[in-house]
């Protein structure tokens, strides 16, 4: 049994609490605002949830998803995290998140930026390029890897125990994982990318509108055919 800490527990931590949760797993939730406003949520997710600050969350996965706005990247504990392998689904957007010259100029990646504020920490690059109802929706566990029903997910990182780890994980809730190399690649999977959300729509112009299948394959040549731009 694997326990998932999520530091963030927006849309797509909330989303793959629920499939971790399905798939038997328990999760252990924070936010920046407080155990108790999660309340809810935990409520909604039953018995295998339950509500900590980040610091506890951190301590008590066996992974570790960061999903805050990136613009917070730097309150993510360090210490509490060291050894961790910790996915990374943050996305870089300036409006939002205001300009960050590393970014914007191609020299770094948001991945990057968090690996170098936990240096004794295992980043892996994922869920980071699926919006998040195709995310619960397209999700086929039970299924064989490879499976013509299964969908597949980007995944970037340095450690290759951390990124096999990862591996499991998704294929526990119900996904392939394409491995794009070091995490410097993650860029590949960033808004704007031909990997970016679009491919998982059944309606490219209204993401509401339901989801379709990204096998391994098409995935794969969206991620060879991006171009980074500084």
């Amino acid at each position: 049994m694997t326990t998932w800490g999520f530091i963030g527990s927006g849309h797509i931590g909330s989303t793959v609490a629920r499939l971790a949760i399905a798939a038997g797993h328990d999760v252990v939730l924070s936010n920046s605002r407080g155990p108790e406003t999660l309340a809810d949520l935990v409520a909604e997710l039953g018995p295998r949830a339950r509500a900590a600050t980040p610091v506890e969350a951190a301590a008590a996965g066996d992974l570790v998803v960061v999903t805050i706005p990136l613009k917070a990247y730097r309150d993510v504990p360090v210490d509490a995290l060291a050894g961790a392998v910790v996915v990374d689904t943050m996305n870089y957007y300036p409006e939002r998140d205001g300009q960050l010259e590393a970014l914007d100029d191609g020299s770094t990646t948001s991945s990057e930026l968090l690996q170098a504020h936990l240096p004794q920490a295992r980043v892996v690059k994922a869920f980071n390029h699926i919006f998040f109802q195709h995310l619960l929706d397209l999700a086929r566990p039970g299924l064989d890897a490879g499976s013509d029903e299964r969908s597949a997910l980007a995944v970037a990182g340095d450690d290759p125990e951390a990124k096999g780890a990862v591996r499991r994980a998704l294929d526990a809730l119900g996904y392939d994982a394409l491995d794009l190399g070091p995490l410097a690649e993650g860029w590949r999977t960033q808004p704007g990318q031909p990997t970016y959300g679009t491919p998982y729509a059944a309606d490219a112009a209204d993401w509401t509108a339901g989801a379709r299948r990204v096998g391994s394959d098409e995935l794969a040549a969206l991620a060879a055919s991006a171009t980074r731009q500084a």
